[in-house]
């Protein structure tokens, strides 16, 4: 049962934009904390960025001012808009829900590859 799916990875240049999108249709995403985290070749599982369910941000000092991520409860969609991208930002990038203590999901993530 997949209850997150990544989109909107792929290959950019440096300097270039990417704007990841997670569906999330079958929760009840309004209740949920969300959030963006990558993995890098060889690397651990890092965060990117949080939204609360109250719409709260929380970024990694990588991310700040580049990334943004928002959420539409509407569509049960979570966004990361991801600007200025350098080539250590490539990575996985996986969309995660999350209700503390209680349960939390990963999508299987999107993949993208920033070129020099």
């Amino acid at each position: 049962q997949v209850l997150l799916v990544e989109s909107g990875g792929g290959l950019v240049q440096a300097g270039g934009s990417l704007n990841l999108s997670c569906a999330a249709p079958r929760i009840t995403f309004s209740i949920y904390h969300m959030g963006w985290y990558r993995q890098a070749p060889g690397n651990q599982r890092e965060l990117v960025a949080t939204i609360t369910s109250d719409g709260s941000t929380n970024y990694r000092d990588f991310a700040e001012g580049r990334f943004t991520i928002s959420r539409d409860n509407a569509k049960k969609m979570v966004y990361l808009q991801m600007n200025s991208l350098k080539p250590e930002d490539t990575a996985v990038y996986f969309c995660n829900a999350d209700r503390p203590a209680l349960v939390t999901y990963w999508g299987k993530g999107t993949l993208v590859t920033v070129s020099s």
